[in-house]
């Protein structure tokens, strides 16, 4: 059956695919299911860097339906998945308003 993950490009700087960033964070997940993952853990567990660190938004994303996904095949118990979702989301929200402040600042330098 083909995997649609299997070929998408996430990172072009270290050409790491969709399928590979999932498998490293479900691996995580099978180690300890409550465990914060963030890019740079992925990244370093594959013994890459971020480079441009562009696609890290996208990875947040992918740790978020991945840790979403194992939960719900595992049919953990509701709250503690709800909790642990609201705690990566506000960590996603972070991220993004991160990039967007430093993306900002490059801007107002140039």
């Amino acid at each position: 059956m083909f995997d649609r993950h299997a070929d998408m490009l996430v990172c072009s700087c270290n050409y790491i695919t969709e399928k590979e960033i999932r498998d490293t964070i479900t691996a995580f997940l099978d180690e300890d299911c409550w465990q914060l993952i963030v890019p740079m853990k992925v990244y370093h567990a594959m013994e890459k860097r971020g480079r441009c660190c562009g696609c890290f938004p996208n990875v947040v994303d992918i740790i978020v339906s991945t840790t979403q996904a194992y939960h719900a095949a595992r049919q953990t118990d509701g709250e503690k998945v709800v909790d642990f979702m609201e705690r990566l989301k506000r960590f996603q929200e972070e991220q993004k308003s991160e990039i967007i402040e430093r993306r900002n600042r490059v801007n107002r330098t140039a």
